[in-house]
């Protein structure tokens, strides 16, 4: 069975609370993802900005120009360990309607799995299964 750390992405591209948010918002689309953890400076997960969470930035009463990522974050992302299975992800991600999972190890950021990516899993078990 896959674990979260045999189909993690390690390399996360990541956002800190005190960034601008314009900046991140750059990030997001120039790196063509959804949403990114938000982390301090331990690599400790303090909230995950998502392209939801800056759509937010339309119905701003103020110029968002000094804002950062902290003014429109989600706090408290929900993350899962290296270590849980391929059907704790799935779970996660069907309970809560997640595009993505972080991953910790040892309580700190360790990688990010896509739906994709747990996608793709399901299907090497199957195609593994079959060959059987």
């Amino acid at each position: 069975m896959f674990r979260a750390k045999d189909i993690m992405t390690q390399s996360v591209v990541c956002a800190r609370p005190e960034m601008p948010i314009y900046d991140a918002v750059r990030l997001l689309t120039q790196r063509k993802i959804t949403g990114m953890p938000v982390v301090d400076d331990e690599l400790n997960i303090v909230g995950v900005l998502s392209e939801k969470d800056v759509l937010g930035m339309l119905y701003a009463t103020e110029d968002s120009i000094d804002q950062t990522v902290s003014d429109y974050m989600n706090v408290g992302a929900v993350s899962l360990d290296v270590n849980d299975t391929l059907i704790d992800l799935c779970d996660c991600m069907t309970e809560n309607i997640f595009r993505r999972v972080f991953i910790t190890n040892e309580g700190k950021l360790a990688g990010v799995v896509s739906r994709s990516d747990v996608i793709n899993a399901i299907l090497q078990l199957k195609h593994q299964a079959a060959a059987k």
